[in-house]
């Protein structure tokens, strides 16, 4: 499995009893772990035996942290230098379980250090069946950088898995990718325009707006879209069918990265052959008993036999939708 996260991160993570801005909080011990959000795939793949290889820009101040934070898991990160800092994330969880994360923007890149990742990347992929796409691109990026990687998958008869969001969501659809896997805010702020960014969606009627967000997000030129929603489930459109599937219950330790473990799981069930119902309800285990693991893609496989034994994906109504997303 070939992954490609452009903006990897050092993820900072800490626990505390509540965040109140403004204040002096005294928390437990952090913990620092690579991040991204295809760095979380990986951790997924590599629990299933697969060769997970993460290609990304290196910032060359901080690639030796970098490199042993991978050292540290057993990651295989490679890729492109350039100058500057690595992205930080810092991810505060309250002891009710709320989230909060704070993500900086990333090392600047110009068009010539992606035409490098992108020949980068079309020269790793003989070993590889899929490619993934996963994260926002760091600051200076063409919009249409994942674009360039699709073409590349398809070029080299690799299935094309993409998780992003925003201009870059909107300029890789042109290309048609295998799958997209957004969740529900990315998904409608594409579709429907509108904004915000929450860990956990609320609101009326989500199986209805995850349905209508995958449909289209098809109708815009995805082979097939996944919408994740949170705790709720998520909604699958595309090869023929049109499925909800219910989030089973679990004791949430961590809920971030659990839609990246969806798509290690998706793209693990494809390569094994599992149609794509079988492969979404494959996948919303893995992203469900990832939220029981303290880190981020974490997940015990036994624990994923167990929870998808019990998930059963249904038809879902369409919603015809006919749209484009706004321009």
């Amino acid at each position: 499995m070939l992954i490609v996260n452009p903006n990897v991160t050092a993820d900072h993570t800490v626990r505390l009893d509540l965040l109140v801005p403004g204040s002096v909080i005294r928390t437990g011990s952090g913990a620092m772990t690579l991040g991204g959000k295809g760095v979380n795939v990986a951790r997924v793949a590599r629990r299933y035996g697969h060769q997970a290889t993460v290609c990304s820009f290196v910032p060359q101040a901080d690639a030796e942290f970098l490199a042993l934070l991978a050292a540290r898991e057993g990651a295989d990160l490679v890729g492109v230098p350039v100058p500057g800092n690595a992205r930080g994330a810092t991810i505060l969880i309250e002891s009710s379980g709320r989230v909060t994360v704070l993500n900086e923007p990333g090392p600047q890149v110009s068009t010539v250090d992606w035409e490098a990742l992108v020949a980068f990347v079309a020269g790793r992929t003989g070993s590889a069946r899929s490619l993934v796409c996963a994260g926002s691109l760091p600051p200076g990026s063409p919009a249409d950088a994942y674009a360039s990687l699709v073409t590349v998958a398809r070029a080299a008869g690799l299935w094309s898995v993409v998780d992003t969001s925003g201009e870059a969501l909107r300029q890789v659809l042109s290309a048609r990718p295998d799958v997209v896997s957004p969740n529900l805010q990315e998904a409608e702020a594409l579709v429907l325009g509108t904004a915000g960014e929450v860990v956990e969606p609320s609101g009326p009627d989500i199986v209805g707006r995850a349905t209508a967000a995958a449909e289209g997000l098809v109708a815009a030129g995805a082979r097939a879209a996944i919408v994740s929603a949170g705790s709720h489930g998520a909604a699958l459109c595309g090869a023929g069918v049109l499925l909800w599937c219910e989030s089973p219950a679990v004791s949430v330790v961590n809920p971030i990265g659990a839609g990246d473990a969806l798509v290690g799981g998706l793209v693990h069930a494809l390569e094994a052959g599992r149609d794509v119902a079988d492969a979404a309800a494959f996948a919303i285990a893995v992203a469900s008993a990832s939220c029981e693991d303290p880190l981020a893609g974490g997940i015990d496989p036994v624990r994923v036999d167990e929870l998808v034994a019990h998930l059963r994906p249904v038809p879902a109504t369409p919603t015809h939708f006919l749209g484009a997303p706004p321009s």
